[in-house]
């Protein structure tokens, strides 16, 4: 029994991200597949101190902590990661342990521009490195001008980005 948990950078309705991690679990076929709510407030430690972690935060680390592996799609906003992640990632911080300790982590982009977001993935490897996941170096999925890349249905339409995709699905499941 497999527990996939996905984590889209994107807050929007229309997100590509959030159809890429569907997708992506889709291929994954995981027994259990959660998308996570990262709509949380903004961190704020005088919040934190005086109310404690948010439950919907403490969730998300719950949820991190079960899942067998992790998968993350991020738009690339200004040559980094949405801030909704970012906020998401520092709120997670804060709470007991480390969940992302050791834990398998796919991460992938789908992106307006030509790059697919390249840059956002080089940044978050980055932002992740002080919680010491286990993240798969590849091979990369960037997802370039995404809005034209899924169909009216949600699903991924290009056939690189369909073969990439599995090949790191295939990789995570190897991983855990």
């Amino acid at each position: 029994m497999t527990t996939l948990l996905g984590i889209s950078g994107s807050l929007r309705k229309a997100s590509t991200n959030t159809l890429l991690v569907q997708n992506a679990a889709e291929i994954f076929g995981a027994d259990t597949f959660t998308l996570a709510d990262i709509d949380f407030p903004l961190f704020n430690g005088d919040v934190e101190a005086a109310d404690g972690i948010p439950a919907k935060v403490q969730t998300l680390s719950d949820q991190i902590a079960a899942a067998d592996a992790v998968i993350i799609s991020t738009p690339e906003y200004n040559k980094a990661p949405s801030g909704a992640l970012k906020n998401a990632l520092d709120w997670v911080s804060r709470t007991e342990g480390n969940p992302w300790n050791n834990k398998p982590l796919a991460i992938m982009s789908a992106a307006a521009g030509r790059a697919g977001g390249e840059r956002t993935q080089f940044a978050l490897r980055l932002m992740m490195m002080p919680f010491r996941p286990d993240i798969l170096q590849g091979p990369e999925v960037l997802v370039a001008s995404s809005g034209k890349e899924f169909d009216e249905n949600g699903k991924l339409t290009g056939e690189i980005y369909i073969k990439l995709l599995t090949e790191l699905m295939d990789a995570l499941k190897a991983r855990i």
